[in-house]
């Protein structure tokens, strides 16, 4: 039974994979069953109806009519679910409440369709290609809902990391850890961890899941004959993501831009835009495919691109001509406390979003393959056939870092392009503030703005 206290964590911490908020009861009562349906054949979840789109808590009325609507609506999902609509106070107001258990007779129907919970929304499956993947899925049960018995809390969750994820997730610092572990739906009816909250709030989940890590390897050239350094990364899942970022800016040309005026902080320029790999990364954590004991995410850095990849293709319920516009994950719960997170945005954004970067940096598009191992390619500037001008600032604010000295024509010499090119692209930094000349053409140096060691 919620209390007041959980309703009030739910609502602050806003609408997500385990819940959902209505201002009002809607005209057609059928949408509270299809939200309802689609935590059953999930992890669960909370209905409230009460709370506006601004996460605050308004309060409902619903007289006797509209509770026996809802209750009817309810009863026509099958296999019987049993849940109720209650009602509780919440600071003078009152809350409509619908508490939803993952089922266990899963799939469950509603008017002879299926509706499932992905990220933060409700969806209706219609192709024979989803279904038969949902039922694939409902047979083997998905991994993150699985129980961990091996998994003890009181001594294997990372507490700092959890503290990281309140903050970041907007939950008050004096909730309990009970409590968050409750609401989000990470423990099953007997209070065992599932394997979706091992692996995000364990220190060490690859101690108990031991496929669970991401391997980040540098080759030199374009082919793996010549491995430079190789880095198996464990721990949670976010510390996996945030290790490998910091493993790739070591690895990648990274320069910096100025914004704004005065102290204004630069800004890192990535020779690949950061957000792609972000993109990349959280997606091959969130979307593999933990049943595949033969494999683990792999990060590959080659002289001419980055690979990202991950055990599993692109699931059977998302055609092909889908693909980027459309999600389904095979670890929703994972997925949710990414979303919790803020690390990833709307559902089925994250490849237009990745080609739009690429785009907008003078880079080829990103190329996807999809059957049987996850990988994204990523065509490093180096070798790119397009000469964009984020690519030469880059390298020639990195050659002003690390020699101030230097002449255009060594610069130009490095960058195997024309003097008159690479003046240009000094003066297009110089317009920017990002970079001046200090004292004559021949006795004179660079600086970088802000840079005081120079």
């Amino acid at each position: 039974m919620m209390t007041a206290d959980d309703i009030k964590l739910l609502v602050t911490s806003g609408e997500g994979y385990n819940a959902e908020f209505k201002v009002s009861v809607p005209s057609k009562v059928k949408e509270l069953t299809e939200e309802v349906c689609a935590f059953a054949n999930a992890a669960g979840g909370v209905l409230l109806i009460g709370v506006n789109d601004h996460n605050q808590i308004v309060g409902v009325t619903i007289d006797n009519t509209k509770r026996s609507a809802i209750q009817n609506s309810l009863s026509d999902i099958t296999p019987q679910l049993p849940c109720t609509l209650t009602f509780l106070e919440v600071d003078g107001k009152n809350v409509g409440i619908i508490e939803v258990l993952s089922g266990n007779n899963k799939p469950y129907v509603l008017s002879g369709a299926i509706y499932v919970r992905i990220g933060p929304n409700s969806q209706k499956l219609t192709t024979t290609e989803q279904m038969r993947d949902f039922f694939q899925q409902a047979n083997k049960i998905y991994f993150d809902e699985v129980s961990c018995p091996e998994f003890k809390p009181d001594s294997m969750v990372d507490i700092d990391f959890l503290e990281l994820f309140k903050t970041a997730a907007k939950l008050g610092a004096s909730v309990s850890d009970e409590q968050i572990f409750s609401n989000l739906k990470l423990q099953n009816n007997t209070s065992e961890f599932k394997n979706g909250g091992v692996l995000f709030f364990g220190k060490e989940p690859e101690a108990i899941i031991d496929t669970a890590i991401i391997r980040c390897v540098a080759y030199q050239g374009t082919d793996k004959r010549f491995i430079a350094d190789d880095k198996p990364f464990g721990g949670n899942l976010h510390a996996q993501f945030r290790q490998s970022m910091i493993w790739l800016r070591s690895k990648l040309n990274v320069a910096y831009d100025i914004e704004g005026q005065g102290s204004a902080p630069r800004k890192e320029i990535w020779e690949i835009p950061e957000t792609v790999f972000k993109e990349a990364i959280i997606n091959a954590l969130a979307h593999r495919d933990y049943y595949d004991k033969g494999g683990v995410c792999l990060l590959e850095l080659f002289d001419d691109r980055v690979e990202i990849s991950n055990p599993g293709g692109l699931v059977s319920a998302i055609p092909q001509a889908e693909f980027g516009r459309k999600s389904h994950s095979r670890n929703p719960l994972i997925f949710g406390l990414f979303a919790r997170m803020h690390l990833v945005e709307q559902v089925g954004s994250g490849v237009a979003r990745m080609k739009q970067l690429m785009t907008d940096s003078g880079l080829p598009l990103p190329v996807f393959k999809t059957s049987g191992i996850f990988t994204v390619i990523l065509q490093r500037p180096e070798k790119s056939s397009v000469k964009s001008s984020v690519k030469s600032s880059v390298r020639i604010l990195n050659m002003i870092n690390e020699n101030p000295n230097i002449t255009i024509p060594e610069m130009a010499d490095k960058l195997q392009l024309s003097t008159r090119a690479v003046e240009k692209q000094l003066a297009k930094l110089k317009s920017k503030g990002a970079v001046n000349r200090v004292g004559s053409d021949k006795e004179g140096y660079w600086k970088i703005r802000n840079d005081e060691s120079k």
